[in-house]
């Protein structure tokens, strides 16, 4: 009896033993410690990209449209992106609609003036020619009252003082008259000069409107590939999309001599990103492919980029070496090489925690744990350096225990404090 009691018990402590050996097996997984690294720190930014030709020729379509009050103008047709094409090659056309009822218009207005100015230029030769038979017949009346006065020397004095009256008034009428010819002659002319300037700007408006309506006809200025020109947000003008009559440009035609990757860097990071840096690249479509590039351009002002929450710049890369692989709109993977720092201690990220805008890590201190303070220095995107406050042969915590109840904070420059 006493020996079945005895097995019981040893069979009780062996159960109690195994599950807790079991439990703190499964604690300990759950607790995974590291040690610090010590090497070389390289300080990155990952970054999605896409190709363009650094210089390009731009196919646009008519300049000056806007001064004809059109505005904004339909692509009808376009030419497939990445389609060769020669000089002087088809590459869209643009709906006419608009500009034929404007070119219309023009012929109407241009017809009213002509007709102006003919019935100005016949008007003042009616009354020119009045005004010279009228002097005619003036210079002829003066004449004859000059007649009068000779015949009258024989009569009296009073018939000649009268006959001399009457030619003075004839003469003063003849000479008014010719002054008032030479006025109205000025004043047809006028009339005629500011109708016929008026017919010259319709004549000018309907010559420039039937050179715009030409060029709604795109044609290729040089020989290339055809790529079609991104939108202010990004997305690609294609056939039925509007182009503005200020910025006309339809597509262009790059010169895959020197490749860019245009990027966008987060407004977080922006600050470590400067001209000159080194910059690896990959490209999606060819995977086996490596490249090198540098930075040429960092913007100064944030945007808003579509399915983005917060601002970011625009980062240039030019492509070190040609490539005749690499055609435009191509997406790149770059690695901006920021810093890299020799000989240098670093931990997870996962491994540090914020208290009281201190930095801790959760060491292992013996058989016991502590919160550790460490002086942070620079990040990436899965490590930080640690300046102070551990050595490679620590030992911290990837994560944070379930329970810190108790566990002492160790200060860099206090000593051990309890929680």
């Amino acid at each position: 009896m006493y020996k079945k009691y005895l097995i019981a018990a040893g069979l009780f402590v062996l159960v109690l033993v195994v599950w807790l050996a079991m439990g703190s097996s499964d604690k300990k997984s759950n607790d995974i410690l590291v040690s610090p690294t010590r090497g070389t720190f390289n300080v990155n930014i990952t970054t999605t990209g896409e190709l363009k030709a650094k210089n390009s020729v731009k196919i646009s379509g008519p300049q000056g449209a806007y001064q004809f009050q059109v505005y904004n103008i339909k692509i009808q047709k376009l030419v497939p992106e990445g389609t060769v094409v020669k000089k002087g090659d088809f590459v869209a056309q643009l709906d006419r609609s608009e500009i034929t009822g404007k070119l219309q218009d023009a012929k109407l207005e241009l017809q009213k003036v002509q007709s102006q100015f003919e019935q100005a230029q016949l008007d003042s030769t009616l009354k020119l020619t009045q005004a010279r038979n009228d002097l005619v017949n003036l210079k002829y009346s003066a004449e004859e009252k000059e007649i009068t006065v000779e015949q009258s020397k024989f009569e009296s004095p009073a018939v000649q003082r009268q006959t001399r009256i009457d030619y003075d008034k004839a003469k003063r009428k003849y000479n008014q008259a010719k002054e008032n010819y030479k006025t109205k002659v000025k004043q047809a002319e006028a009339k005629l000069s500011e109708i016929n300037a008026e017919l010259e700007k319709r004549k000018n408006d309907l010559q420039r409107l039937q050179q715009v309506m030409k060029k709604f006809t795109i044609t290729a200025p040089d020989n290339g590939m055809v790529i079609y020109r991104r939108t202010w947000n990004g997305t690609k003008i294609k056939q039925g999309s509007s182009i503005s009559s200020w910025d006309p440009e339809v597509a262009e035609l790059p010169d895959f001599s020197v490749m860019e990757s245009v990027t966008y860097v987060n407004e977080v990071d922006i600050q470590k990103v400067k001209l000159h840096q080194a910059v690896d690249i990959g490209l999606d479509a060819m995977p086996d492919k490596h490249l090198s590039g540098t930075i040429t351009h960092v913007a100064n002002i944030g945007e808003q980029r579509p399915n983005s929450d917060s601002k970011v710049f625009e980062v240039v890369i030019q492509i070190n070496k040609s490539d005749t692989t690499l055609r435009p709109a191509m997406t790149t993977s770059n690695v901006i090489h920021i810093k890299s720092l020799p000989n240098v201690l670093y931990v997870p990220l996962e491994a540090i925690h914020a208290r009281d805008s201190l930095n801790f890590v959760f060491k292992k201190s013996g058989l016991e744990t502590v919160m550790q303070q460490v002086k942070l220095g620079m990040m990436n995107e899965t490590d930080i350096v640690i300046k102070k406050g551990l050595s490679s042969k620590s030992r911290v915590y990837l994560s944070m225990p379930e329970d810190t109840t108790g566990i002492p904070k160790v200060y860099l420059d206090k000593p051990l404090a309890s929680r």
